[in-house]
């Protein structure tokens, strides 16, 4: 799965430290997920997603394709 938290989180001006802090994780759990060493879970995307005023999709690019 594909992230762009850092990408938004720079945008906001933000250390990883500042988005832990906002999102109430340590800033190990940030930086696991920014370098995808870790899947959020899904109440902590879906908070990512509301702090930067994104869907979760937006943030969180899976690329996988079911087989029909």
């Amino acid at each position: 799965m594909e992230n762009r938290v850092r990408e938004y989180r720079e945008a906001a001006g933000w250390s990883q430290g500042e988005l832990a802090r906002r999102l109430g994780v340590s800033r190990q759990t940030i930086n696991a997920v920014e370098t995808d060493k870790y899947d959020p879970s899904l109440p902590l995307a879906l908070r990512m997603a509301r702090l930067f005023a994104l869907e979760v999709c937006e943030l969180f690019i899976d690329h996988w394709n079911p087989k029909e």
